[in-house]
């Protein structure tokens, strides 16, 4: 089958995710046929730089046969079985191991088979644990502003990214979106309780009621509105609040986890315990889909032995696959005995050393923001006066000089237009110096075709 033949049976038959059909009709639309470590090629062979690993997801790197052997094997001995009343050997042992990097208690695994679903989860089971525990009127949920949860419908009603609801609505009812951390700083001499951000929780558990409350969802650092990074102590006063009030916290750590922030869980890295943690993507390195919810110990005993419960309610036909989670458990053997963790943590002042380079000699980086492999550069029409975009130069750097310069340099991420004008950086966490001075190089080239286009 030639590409022609591809491109038009994709037209045809292939319906896009998140693609405007512009963008699927364009005769150069990308086909993308294999990858090695942190790199893809394309149907002519072109090489390109894999600057958001996937879609923040394949840590480990293109093209392991040590991972594809698992799966292989997996599927000689056991293809298929559920974790509905019986276990098997493959599920067992990934749900070890992700508990032993886990902090704290957070010992049970719950297998789905996305981050969304891993959301959908944890929003089911915090509701179905406050029932059992006598409390059914916690039912509300709050999160931040611009965060993404996932597209699932209860999901997508945690997420707080209005174009991405709006379609939609109406969504599930009783979830509170509260302000973001972007921009904020702990006042010197005080506290992370004098946020606006954390008083603004605050007033919501008021106006609610906190009985009425039955978790708070929170990314340990937000992805969408550009890889925000928490103030000091803010992820504590988080767990504060939620302890003297009887809410449950669940860190949605789908992107943060698994070495994305040079840590196993991005919960470790600030220092807190969460009751939930929902993760996906970096596990399998997307080797094989697989989501979750790790859940504090206590809290499913409590489940289990609670008389209006005694189970949780919930399942999927391949929650817990034996194959994804043989891919998870070769996954996760290899990012610790590679020491890919302590990979992102060395190249990490490299990386952002890099980025300070782009933003000074730049008059259209406004700045950077991230933290291990996980960056975002945010664009105005001039730093140095602070004049922001237009909303015609945003849509066009967005939509059409970014794209293209990146088609130019041979680099593959995500220009992003949910609440700025951004470029998002997350590349496998198996690169190394040479390759984050290419995928710095790239990214220099896209910043110079933005502010030439701005200048012009």
């Amino acid at each position: 089958m030639t590409s022609t033949d591809i491109r038009a049976l994709a037209r045809r038959h292939l319906l896009p995710h998140f693609t405007k059909g512009a963008a699927w009709r364009e005769d150069a639309l990308p086909i993308i046929t294999r990858g090695e470590g942190c790199y893809v090629y394309d149907d002519s062979g072109r090489g390109f730089l894999d600057g958001l690993a996937g879609l923040f997801c394949v840590n480990i790197g293109h093209g392991r046969s040590d991972i594809s052997a698992a799966a292989a094997k997996q599927m000689e001995s056991l293809a298929y079985w559920t974790n509905w009343s019986a276990a098997h050997p493959a599920s067992v042992e990934a749900a070890t191991l992700i508990a032993g990097h886990a902090p704290g208690d957070l010992e049970t695994v719950f297998f789905v088979n996305s981050g969304s679903e891993a959301v959908e989860s944890a929003v089911k089971f915090v509701r179905q644990y406050h029932r059992g525990q006598g409390e059914p009127q916690r039912t509300k949920i709050i999160a931040r502003d611009m965060a993404y949860h996932g597209t699932t419908l209860g999901a997508l009603a945690v997420t707080g990214i209005p174009k991405f609801r709006e379609p939609f609505g109406p969504l599930m009812p009783g979830v509170r979106h509260v302000p973001n951390t972007l921009g904020e700083r702990v006042p010197e001499g005080g506290s992370a309780a004098e946020l606006p951000s954390v008083k603004a929780i605050e007033a919501v558990i008021e106006e609610e009621g906190p009985e009425t409350i039955a978790a708070v969802f929170a990314e340990p650092v937000q992805n969408s509105r550009g890889a925000i990074v928490p103030p000091e102590g803010y992820w504590q006063q988080l767990r504060e609040i939620c302890d003297r009030h009887g809410i449950l916290l669940v860190a949605d750590e789908v992107i943060c986890a698994y070495g994305r922030l040079g840590e196993w869980f991005g919960s470790a890295k600030y220092g807190v315990v969460p009751d939930l943690i929902t993760f996906a993507k970096g596990a399998t390195s997307g080797y094989a889909p697989l989501g979750g919810v790790l859940l504090r110990r206590p809290l499913v005993e409590r489940l289990y032995d609670s008389p209006q419960a005694g189970t949780f309610t919930h399942g999927a036909t391949w929650g817990g696959h034996p194959v994804s989670t043989a891919v998870a458990v070769a996954n996760l053997t290899a990012l610790s005995d590679e020491d890919v963790l302590g990979n992102v943590r060395a190249l990490e002042p490299h990386f952002q050393a890099g980025l300070d380079r782009i933003r000074d000699a730049s008059s259209s980086v406004a700045e950077w923001r991230g933290t291990g492999f996980f960056y975002a550069l945010e664009f105005a029409a001039d730093r140095h006066t602070g004049r922001p975009l237009t909303e015609q130069q945003s849509r066009e750097i967005v939509g059409e000089v970014m794209p293209r310069a990146m088609r130019d340099v041979g680099l593959i991420t995500r220009p992003d237009d949910r609440g700025a004008t951004m470029l998002m950086l997350s590349p496998p966490l198996v690169a190394d110096q040479v390759v984050l001075d290419d995928l710095l190089h790239k990214v220099s080239a896209v910043v110079d075709a933005v502010d030439t286009h701005v200048r012009t």
